[in-house]
């Protein structure tokens, strides 16, 4: 989806060296409805927010797809490596998920089933918190974006609990972990998000 924002939002997350240097080797990837999204994203904001180093805390990129035809963990598996073979000299991890079979091990993970996703903008939408609900992509018209509530809370720094999918202790946990990190962020308590 192509808003006002994007552009801005764009602009915003490029200036990120590790996140311009996929972006720029986009057709490398080969990756079926591939984005980059979440964390690498709202973080580099924050940092731009907070007058910190465009790359501060940030510790991987996360690069989603979905491939419905092959839910194998090796497929997943040989996609990472691939990629994080053209990315090595980059100093984060480059994450790499099919979120088409995401629903083979989060029971596993994190104690509860969940049906598969439908696609990968399903799979964005259920992202633990409303400003980390974001993906982004280039293509061949321009950039595409996904922002399921918008990109208010993520540009103002608020942490907003996105309940659709995630328990009060997953987001308790990621807060924590944010705010040892960007200790100005607005946090919206569980009870009250």
């Amino acid at each position: 989806m192509q808003t006002s924002d994007t552009p801005l939002f764009e602009a915003s997350v490029l200036i990120n060296p590790s996140i311009q240097a996929v972006w720029n080797a986009w057709g490398a990837l080969e990756l079926p409805d591939c984005w980059l999204v979440a964390g690498c994203l709202a973080q580099t904001v924050w940092n731009e927010r907070f007058g910190l180093p465009v790359d501060y805390g940030i510790s991987d990129l996360d690069l989603v797809y979905f491939d419905p035809s092959d839910l194998s963990e090796q497929t997943e598996q040989r996609h990472a490596q691939r990629i994080r073979h053209i990315f090595a000299e980059l100093p984060v991890r480059i994450d790499v998920k099919n979120q088409a079979r995401v629903h083979l091990w989060y029971e596993a993970k994190f104690g509860f089933p969940i049906p598969p996703y439908q696609s990968v903008l399903d799979a964005i939408g259920t992202f633990p918190t409303t400003a980390t609900t974001v993906g982004l992509r280039p293509t061949g018209h321009g950039t595409e974006l996904c922002a399921t509530y918008g990109l208010s809370d993520l540009f103002d720094g608020v942490v907003r609990a996105n309940k659709r999918l995630i328990t009060r202790e997953i987001f308790e946990a990621k807060v924590a972990k944010w705010y040892s990190r960007w200790p100005d962020l607005k946090v919206i308590p569980w009870d009250e998000s």
